[in-house]
């Protein structure tokens, strides 16, 4: 159900500090880079997905580069048209920043 994740040892504080002074990415920019990967994934056009989500292709692009933060509700839309759903790609955005080294996160299930 849940990932164990281990907190770096003291002596990695260093590196802890030094990912503390660049800033975290946004959320908006997480989830669109995961919708961005799940839909080359199945080797689907910008516009074949938009069009089943009923958005506009160009409000799509925008959200999966992270430039506009979407609704719940066309959040929604968008990974029905992938075949996913809204938790599974919130797990996608958390393993993926954890896979970032954004330092000690811990994950409850």
């Amino acid at each position: 159900m849940g990932d164990l994740v281990s907190f770096p040892p003291r002596d990695r504080e260093d590196s802890i500090e030094a990912s503390r002074k660049s800033p975290d990415p946004l959320w908006r920019e997480l989830v669109g880079s995961e919708l961005r990967a799940a839909r080359a994934g199945r080797g689907d056009r910008l516009v074949d997905v938009a069009e089943r989500a009923g958005v506009s292709t160009q409000y799509l692009s925008e959200v999966e580069r992270g430039r506009k933060d979407p609704s719940s509700e066309v959040l929604a839309a968008v990974v029905g048209a992938l075949d996913l759903t809204v938790r599974e790609l919130a797990v996608r955005v958390a393993r993926s920043s954890v896979r970032r080294g954004s330092g000690p996160v811990c994950l409850a299930a």
